[in-house]
């Protein structure tokens, strides 16, 4: 349905599908504005007939088959505890999203249009609830944006809630003989603390020292105190940068360009380590210079990831 092609590699721009969730106050009707990422959009159908799931939160819908795929569908203003109108004319659609190579649909009010943003104009969450937000926690929002009229647009963290349903966890286990130690430098961007956290557990596991960033404007900065550091030895020292792709301000495909055109890190190995789970993302990740593409997260699969290229990279300088 979506054309993932449109945007151009290192172009720092995304877009979002605008979305709307409409809630009942004392006198009047409050209209929330959210997005969420095309790449994670599969497509955006009407309501479904649904199977209700005895012994649920009230907020799963119930179940459908789309094309031989069950997909949990979630009514999202019940999970933001949002009281709906009873007199207004509703649009229902159901976004059907896909990371992590999970598939779950979404019950919005109405699915408006499809916007270009640039991540520069992307801030992080540092407000509190507003009117048409309900109770939802500001962790469940990745970035807000100003649209026409000066709104606010939202983006929706909707892994959030299939962590919180225990439909994804991180596959933790691996064998402990599987680990490959190496020394020097790891440095990873992704602005979840969380995954920043599983990420940097992991490469401190492998011996390598870890050197943290939010986004790819900080992680340049990284980059560059450590060249002060290192020098024309960077690369020696520097294994590998794994980096998310989704950050506010600059993001990883973008950041990922930055630094192959800077003949100072060209030869630093990078791995995206991303949410999205499918072939044009990793296709953006091979034009933007990327090493390997990985799906949050698996744990064996990350270390043989890393192993692999870190092993390839000493062979090409020694």
């Amino acid at each position: 349905m979506f054309d993932d092609n449109i945007l151009k590699t290192g172009s720092n721009e995304m877009e979002l599908v605008d979305f709307r969730i409409l809630k009942q106050g004392k006198d009047t009707v409050y209209e929330g504005i959210y997005g969420v990422n095309v790449a994670k959009v599969k497509e955006i159908i009407k309501m479904p007939n649904l199977t209700e799931l005895p012994g649920v939160p009230d907020y799963i819908e119930g179940i459908f088959d789309l094309r031989g795929v069950v997909i949990p569908v979630i009514n999202l203003a019940k999970w933001m505890q949002i009281e709906e109108p009873k007199e207004a004319i509703l649009k229902p659609r159901v976004i059907i999203a896909e990371f992590s190579n999970i598939f779950i649909g979404f019950i919005v009010h109405e699915a408006k249009r499809i916007r270009r943003i640039n991540w520069k104009d992307i801030e992080p969450a540092n407000f509190a609830g507003s009117a048409g937000t309900g109770t939802l926690d500001r962790s469940k929002i990745t970035g807000v944006t100003r649209i026409e009229n000066d709104d606010v647009l939202l983006i929706l963290d909707l892994e959030s809630i299939v962590e919180e349903l225990g439909i994804y966890q991180p596959k933790m286990e691996v064998e402990v003989d599987d680990i490959h130690k190496f020394s020097g430098v790891a440095l990873i961007l992704d602005d979840s603390l969380t995954a920043r956290r599983l990420v940097s557990e992991a490469l401190t596991k492998m011996g390598l020292r870890v050197v943290e960033a939010k986004d790819g404007v900080e992680g340049l900065e990284k980059l560059n105190d450590l060249h002060s550091m290192y020098k024309d030895d960077l690369d020696q020292n520097l294994r590998v940068i794994i980096s998310d792709v989704e950050m506010p301000q600059m993001d990883g495909f973008h950041f990922a360009a930055n630094v192959k055109d800077d003949k100072r890190f060209t030869n630093i190995p990078i791995i995206f380590n991303s949410s999205l789970s499918n072939e044009f993302s990793e296709l953006h990740g091979k034009d933007a210079g990327g090493d390997a593409f990985l799906t949050k997260f698996n744990a064996t699969e990350f270390y043989k990831a890393v192993s692999k290229v870190i092993e390839a990279r000493k062979k090409y300088i020694s």
